[in-house]
């Protein structure tokens, strides 16, 4: 069994951010935000599911979430 990752799912200006969300939502992404001044949407999923996901019309691009650690400003590394 596959586990559960989140993803960053960019779409296409030329379509209604909120009804691919509602596409993505009915092949089982779980959504987590739907950002539309950026034209992406956070969610969940496994990997099948994502791989399938990227199938859907109006989206360009599906990527892993990563979480970032910014350090202080006087921080020698920051990632």
């Amino acid at each position: 069994m596959q586990g559960i990752e989140l993803w960053i799912i960019t779409i296409s200006s030329d379509q209604s951010i909120r009804e691919i969300a509602t596409r993505l939502s009915a092949e089982g992404l779980t959504i987590r935000d739907v950002l539309e001044d950026i034209g992406c949407i956070t969610g969940s999923a496994d990997t099948a599911t994502a791989d399938r996901l990227k199938k859907i019309e109006g989206v360009v691009d599906i990527a892993p979430d990563m979480p970032i650690e910014i350090g202080p400003p006087d921080a020698g590394e920051t990632w």
